[in-house]
């Protein structure tokens, strides 16, 4: 008998919902644009209801969301999404109302947890012991797997807020630290600095120049603190093909030769695209949910 699972990448734009049965097929899937936590659970929900008339039963929920989360399951907060900047969504209920909404079980980690997981599993992070995902939209995340087991620890990784030198040219706009990756290199952060949206960034705008500064930066500390066989780059951002070519010249130049990587391989094998393209995170919390079925 087939198996279906309800699958949602949260993310701070938009709710990307589908269904995806035991052989990794989407069945069906929809996209609803994330406005208050009410009236945006209220219309995932509409979705997942609809669509079980058509397979029977969930075996299983996975949420891959923008947090901070509170992921430990014996925490009267589990589930909750936390200080989050995302304006509204503080103290939101996320995995445990939609859960018991569709009679399943489920299971939740941060989007790019999922996205690393579904990297190492099926993408550019295959047979590697220590796989670093990095997505930069509207804001910047990072997921960390270590032997094919997402990094959790006392919470999980903030990886866009760690902090770095930045640049002399633009001050960064999180509203929680004044330096850090996400404040100075998300796609939010290009908008405020530059006045208008990257995609609409010419590609000789010095925007770019800058932005490979600062993820190379965040690269150089990726590089010392986990020695990662792959740091994978995804997200809105990317679609400026130069963009990693460039991150990769400067981490080089930041790294100054100190890293002795082992022969044959090069920063241009450890620091790559994406191999799912705009599939991981959807992947990502369809490998969350065969977790838990």
């Amino acid at each position: 008998m087939t198996k279906y699972y309800a699958v949602i990448e949260a993310g701070g734009t938009k709710f990307r919902c589908a269904v995806i049965n035991d052989k990794k097929q989407i069945v069906e899937e929809c996209r609803v644009p994330t406005r208050m936590p009410k009236d945006t659970l209220a219309d995932v929900l509409m979705f997942f209801k609809r669509e079980k008339v058509n397979v029977g039963k969930y075996s299983a929920l996975g949420i891959a969301s923008f947090g901070p989360l509170d992921l430990d399951i014996t925490s009267p907060t589990f589930g909750f999404i936390t200080k989050t900047p995302k304006s509204g969504w503080t103290g939101t209920s996320l995995a445990v109302p939609l859960a018991q909404s569709l009679d399943c079980p489920v299971a939740l980690d941060t989007d790019v947890n999922g996205a690393a997981i579904a990297e190492h599993m099926w993408g550019a992070g295959q047979r590697k012991s220590v796989v670093i995902y990095i997505t930069v939209g509207t804001g910047i995340g990072g997921g960390v797997v270590i032997d094919g087991k997402p990094l959790h620890g006392l919470i999980h990784p903030e990886i866009g807020h760690t902090l770095i030198p930045g640049h002399p040219s633009i001050s960064g706009v999180c509203p929680f630290h004044s330096n850090c990756a996400e404040g100075l290199g998300s796609g939010a952060a290009l908008n405020e600095i530059w006045g208008q949206p990257a995609e609409t960034l010419a590609p000789e705008h010095q925007a770019w120049d800058i932005e490979a500064h600062i993820l190379s930066q965040l690269s150089h500390n990726l590089l010392v603190c986990y020695s990662p066989q792959k740091i994978i780059f995804g997200g809105g951002l990317f679609a400026n093909e130069q963009l990693i070519d460039s991150i990769i010249t400067k981490t080089e130049r930041s790294l100054a030769n100190y890293l002795s990587l082992p022969e044959s391989i090069s920063l241009n094998d450890v620091i790559v695209p994406t191999g799912l393209g705009q599939e991981s995170g959807i992947l990502g919390a369809f490998a969350l949910a065969q977790s838990c079925a």
